[in-house]
């Protein structure tokens, strides 16, 4: 179904109105669901180091492939665990048996296309069949219970490739990758409209992996400053990284994510699913690759602040902010159906840089970057305010 274009203002007009008389009381994220995406922590982490170790387009692509597994494997148990009782003994030890699974994917990232690739494939196909076991045996629902059933296939030719891809190296081996992620992508649009969720836990849940990733940028950053000597540019540059990061967090949390959650809430069952597919499960792959990018950026950035960044790392670093505006201008498209101009120009400016990136300091380069960030978020406080004042109050009515 589509979605009726509004501007910010109407959105804010709505919001102050209050919940609407058929919205009901939702469910927030549970512990468990909590302690469950610490091991993402470690997978996300593991990704940005895989880049750094091999900082080439290869090795980017490679990186990226694998974000995507990893994030699409979190996708599935963020749909199960927002349905199925989370307090449920039975529930409680398929989850430890999956963190324990995703946990021993994420040790065999390093080498998930070389001597840990069969490791990396028995323990991802752990995580994946349990998911979709629980889905089909541990849901009472007839219409879920249809839906994993449909879903089924794609998720079971993606693991064969992955298997197959174990025993490859070289351009094929790649090749399999990218089709086993497209397969398994796809496989979600053939789940149809069985799939049920609560809203608000949902939006919920997807903040957090968020905030996650914003995390993991953080001590990447940190870890970077402990591995050179702290001068006055190095302290610099990593205050300049949290600049960029707060100001990319501020640009989800203070009005987007509110306006998001309230959009899904709103919209009617079977609009409510395709709206969560698209906006949270597809879309917010563009905000994680972003930070893990960012990261990426950020840590060689720290490494060496004196020298032009190479072009991986600037593409990295200025193409991760780019991207993750992106991504939040496709996210109001969805919900909203009405275009971010002024994340866009930015967006395009971040993707501007990357040239000059390779020839100026990579100081100069992240302060650039700061000043950028900081400035959108500026000018949206400024233009916005009002409007602003009105979606952020509403959330305390």
């Amino acid at each position: 179904m589509a979605v009726t274009s509004k501007s910010i203002e109407q959105v804010a007009e709505e919001a102050a109105a209050g919940p609407g008389p058929n919205e009901e009381v939702e469910e927030r994220v549970t512990p468990l669901e909590l302690f469950f995406d610490l091991v993402f922590v470690f997978a996300i982490t593991q990704v940005t180091q895989f880049i750094a170790d091999d900082p080439s387009w290869g090795g980017m692509a490679r990186g990226m492939l694998i974000l995507a597994l990893v994030w699409w494997a979190w996708v599935g148990y963020s749909w199960l665990t927002n349905w199925l009782d989370t307090e449920a003994d039975r529930t409680r030890l398929a989850i430890f048996a999956a963190m324990a699974a995703m946990f021993v994917v994420s040790l065999a990232i390093p080498g998930a296309f070389s001597d840990d690739a069969v490791v990396f494939a028995f323990a991802y196909a752990f995580v994946r069949v349990l998911h979709i076991l629980l889905f089909a045996y541990a849901s009472n629902d007839v219409d879920i219970v249809g839906a994993t059933k449909r879903f089924a296939p794609a998720v079971g030719l993606s693991l064969a490739l992955i298997f197959t891809a174990a025993f490859l190296d070289g351009p094929a081996q790649g090749v399999l990758w990218a089709l086993a992620v497209l397969i398994d992508f796809g496989g979600a649009l053939l789940g149809g409209s069985g799939w049920k969720l609560h809203p608000t836990h949902f939006a919920e849940r997807h903040g957090l992996i968020v905030i996650i990733a914003f995390g993991e940028s953080i001590v990447a950053t940190g870890l970077g400053a402990s591995e050179t000597t702290l001068t006055l540019g190095v302290v610099a540059a990593a205050t300049f990284g949290i600049v960029i990061a707060a100001a990319l967090w501020w640009a989800y949390f203070d009005v987007v994510a509110i306006v998001a959650e309230r959009r899904l809430k709103e919209a009617p069952h079977a609009e409510q699913v395709s709206m969560a597919r698209d906006s949270y499960s597809y879309i917010h792959l563009l905000l994680i690759a972003g930070i893990v990018l960012l990261a990426l950026g950020m840590k060689k950035t720290i490494g060496d602040i004196g020298e032009p960044l190479k072009t991986v790392p600037a593409v990295a670093l200025c193409g991760g902010v780019a991207l993750y505006l992106l991504g939040h201008v496709a996210f109001r498209l969805r919900n909203i159906g009405t275009l971010n101009k002024q994340r866009v120009v930015v967006a395009s400016i971040a993707t501007a840089l990357i040239l000059p990136a390779t020839r100026l300091d990579a100081l100069v380069t992240v302060t650039l970057l700061a000043v950028l960030t900081a400035g959108l978020i500026t000018y949206e406080a400024i233009r916005f305010s009002e409007a602003r004042q009105r979606i952020r109050a509403s959330v305390h009515a």
